[in-house]
């Protein structure tokens, strides 16, 4: 199978009776009994839109199966992606990622999908409904879909966390687009998150390219955390589609809570809610904005064996008063405004005074010990200073209030991660 004819499946499995294969023609519905003492009743009669031989629908348009005299019991949705555009860069075995869903009401009379189409596919579906006697009827429409434009196509540019990786309860999901996108609803209700125990959170946008998924409270430990990016089909702005999905797995592994009161020259590390390490260390000297460590909750972010600290990357050019340039070893980012916490043996204010340019310096056996085994998404809570830790510095994003930010969702509500997204994902008016 070549990648400019890839065939998707979509469907769902409603409880009832089994099907009976049958020979229908597209947009032709035939009946069939499954009794041989059938009750006098009225057969079932099924509806698909979009219609039988539209074409070139806009894929965020949703399917909608209706039947009289019966419930529908089952939906399959087939696709085949026939333009080499519409799937540049796609990987031929996740047929998995395009299974459709759809929501039943419950008469059992219509049938909306979930998800929005692949720009660029030819569409068939087929509904089965049963009336009152367990006669069955069954309806094939076939329609296609316009392709996405090439310049027009929203991708996937980056994520936080990657599948496979274990991290730490404050680890947030951050989404960066290739575009900017400004049906931020739409797009937010196609990423659904998926969490073993049930979790209340909610996406954030923090730029127009950018979509982070917070917990109301940091993640329950020793689960596992799926993230379904729905977005082929979803129309970001005007005229631009999504035209891949996605899926990301990882796991919240133990519970590492670091904190540290600054003017006490020491950070406490506690695992599962038992004291595991006092690490001895020095921050910020304060003589300045800069060199002072930030007050608020941190979440680690990457990690370094051994990197360059230049001030020149923070605004301090070389030469300046307070400018440096030095190699450390075992960084780990707390900020993007320059705060790490590394080695700095040669400190020898190392548990009795801050001296640093802000970063927290440890000792070279702690320092091993804290980059070994903490994990990106461990939480650093810092008290004792009077800078603030900004929201949107790195990941500060804890630093918000709940209220606060679900401000910052376009959708306006939480998702619950047992519940599914909280509202519609395609076109208005569609």
């Amino acid at each position: 199978m070549t990648q400019s004819a890839v065939t998707r499946r979509f469907g769902i499995g409603l409880v009832g009776l089994a099907l009976v294969a049958t020979a229908c023609t597209s947009g032709d519905a035939e009946t069939q009994s499954n009794s041989d003492t059938a009750v006098d009743a009225e057969p079932a009669e099924l509806s698909i839109t979009p219609e039988d031989g539209v074409e070139e629908i806009a894929p965020n348009t949703p399917i909608r199966v209706n039947a009289e005299n019966g419930t529908i019991t089952d939906v399959q949705v087939d696709q085949i992606v026939v333009s080499e555009a519409a799937v540049e860069g796609e990987v031929a075995d996740d047929a998995a990622l395009y299974e459709m869903t759809g929501t039943l009401n419950e008469d059992g009379s219509e049938w909306v999908s979930d998800w929005n189409l692949r720009p660029g596919a030819e569409i068939a579906v087929t509904a089965t409904a049963t009336n009152e006697a367990g006669e069955e009827t069954e309806l094939t429409t076939e329609f296609t879909t316009h392709e996405a434009v090439p310049g027009q196509r929203l991708e996937l540019a980056s994520n936080f966390p990657t599948s496979g990786e274990t991290v730490g309860v404050g680890m947030p999901i951050v989404i960066n687009f290739d575009l900017p996108v400004t049906n931020k609803a739409q797009v937010e209700n196609s990423m659904n998150v998926v969490a073993e125990e049930e979790t209340v959170g909610a996406w954030n946008w923090v730029s127009d390219q950018m979509a982070v998924f917070r917990p109301e409270e940091y993640w329950e430990p020793y689960q596992n955390v799926t993230v379904d990016l729905n977005l082929a089909g979803v129309e970001s702005s005007e005229g631009v589609f999504g035209v891949r999905n996605h899926q990301i797995d990882f796991e919240i592994g133990r519970e590492l809570i670091a904190t540290m009161h600054v003017p006490d020259h020491e950070m406490v590390i506690e695992v599962d809610g038992e004291h595991e390490r006092t690490i001895e260390v020095s921050n910020g000297a304060a003589n300045r904005r800069f060199d002072t460590t930030t007050s608020g909750v941190h979440v680690l972010m990457e990690r370094y064996e051994t990197i360059t600290m230049d001030s020149s990357t923070v605004g301090i050019p070389e030469d300046s008063p307070g400018s440096y340039r030095v190699d450390v070893q075992y960084a780990v980012r707390t900020s993007n405004s320059g705060e790490f916490v590394h080695e700095m043996s040669s400190n020898g204010a190392i548990g009795s005074a801050n001296t640093s340019n802000g970063c927290t310096n440890l000792r070279m056996d702690d320092a091993v010990w804290f980059y070994q085994n903490t994990l990106m998404g461990d939480i650093l809570d810092t008290t004792g200073t009077d800078r603030e830790f900004e929201w949107n510095n790195g990941w500060g994003y804890w630093q918000k209030s709940w209220d606060e930010w679900l401000e910052g969702s376009a959708a306006g509500e939480a998702q619950k991660t047992t519940d599914g997204t909280p509202g519609p994902v395609h076109g208005q008016d569609l």
